[in-house]
């Protein structure tokens, strides 16, 4: 590799483990259920993580979302924080934080404080998107100034602080104190060409958020890995694939677990978000056949099913899309069918 461990499995070592014998990490929205508070979920979240860890998956990352009834994961840093406490192997980290809500300063002392705080174990995931709704978004900016375009410029600036401190001979500049001289992995997250083709150019490890935004995966993937340009952090490049995996005993049962996740897209197509609510035995009196095809299509790149069923579709998915590291977001309304869920894809994919 060099000089930045960044904690990644080459190509060749996937090839040499076998099709499905790839690091599988987790992506967290801290989901909030039906009757549910944030303070049930934030230690669910950390139940989970600690299962995860037992259970061999790579990384637990946190999303940033606000304004979300459901999602109780918006202050991320402060939730990494809460699950690295509670763990002490398994790698933590941002999938993502959504850089252009933030100063770069800001996030540079927060990840310089985990990374201090859990040395060798943080991951800085970031995104360019609000996160959010427009009203939201302003409010989390303070105007309408800042709306991802200028997310290289925020991101130079993040990188710079985390560069070794200058001399007393050199001039002073602004830093970022804990973090400075910190070696903590930075990647670019995305569901669209802008962040593939800038982590490419910066040679960063990426990651395609697949498991809401799927149509335009493989053509972001060609571009990330066409484009790519070793550098001192990564000699090649490294793609990682979010999906959606619900995995349970039966097909039939982890279809009606879906039906949480699909009741929640569905709000989102809707512009009515919520809590997660409780599987059902069937959507067809709940969505038209105009939205079955919506949420479907969002969830084309899901596994949903037994062991088995899981199994060849996570297969087809590597093959497709040869991603290097799968991560896993499973939206279950119940905390032990969730659980379950984790441990049987751990299983499966050993």
């Amino acid at each position: 590799m060099s000089d930045l461990n960044y904690h990644l499995h080459t190509e060749a070592d996937r090839t040499d483990r076998g099709a499905t014998a790839i690091p599988l990490s987790i992506l967290d929205l801290a989901p909030i259920p039906v009757s549910g508070s944030a303070a049930e979920s934030l230690s669910r979240s950390l139940d989970l993580a600690q299962h995860a860890e037992r259970w061999g998956y790579n990384r637990f990352w946190l999303a940033e979302h606000h304004g979300m009834p459901g999602i109780a994961s918006s202050a991320t840093a402060v939730v990494i924080g809460h699950i690295a406490a509670g763990t002490s192997t398994i790698r933590v980290g941002s999938g993502g934080i959504m850089l252009p809500n933030h100063s770069p300063l800001v996030v540079a002392e927060q990840f310089g404080t985990l990374e201090s705080l859990y040395p060798g174990r943080i991951d800085l995931g970031l995104g360019r998107a609000p996160g959010s709704d427009p009203l939201t978004a302003q409010a989390l900016r303070r105007g309408p100034g800042s709306d991802g375009q200028d997310f290289p410029e925020r991101l130079r600036e993040l990188r710079e602080y985390f560069r070794p401190g200058d001399g007393p001979a050199l001039p002073p500049r602004v830093r970022a104190v804990p973090g400075e001289g910190l070696n903590i992995p930075i990647w670019l997250l995305g569901s669209s060409g802008f962040s593939a083709q800038l982590a490419a150019v910066l040679g960063l490890p990426f990651s395609f958020a697949s498991h809401f935004a799927p149509d335009y995966l493989i053509a972001a993937l060609e571009l990330y890995r066409s484009r790519f340009e070793p550098s001192p952090h990564l000699e090649r490049p490294y793609a990682m694939v979010a999906v959606n995996v619900i995995a349970a005993d039966s097909d039939e049962e982890a279809r009606r677990l879906a039906t949480s996740q699909e009741q929640q897209f569905l709000g989102l197509i809707r512009r009515q978000p919520g809590q997660l609510r409780p599987p059902v035995d069937s959507m067809d009196t709940i969505w038209t056949p105009q939205e079955r095809e919506l949420v479907h299509r969002q969830l084309s790149f899901a596994a949903i099913g037994s062991p088995q069923t899981v199994r060849k579709k996570l297969e087809q998915i590597l093959e497709e899309t040869a991603a290097d590291e799968l991560i896993v977001a499973t939206q279950v309304y119940d905390h032990q069918a969730r659980l379950h869920s984790y441990k049987l894809l751990a299983e499966l994919m050993r």
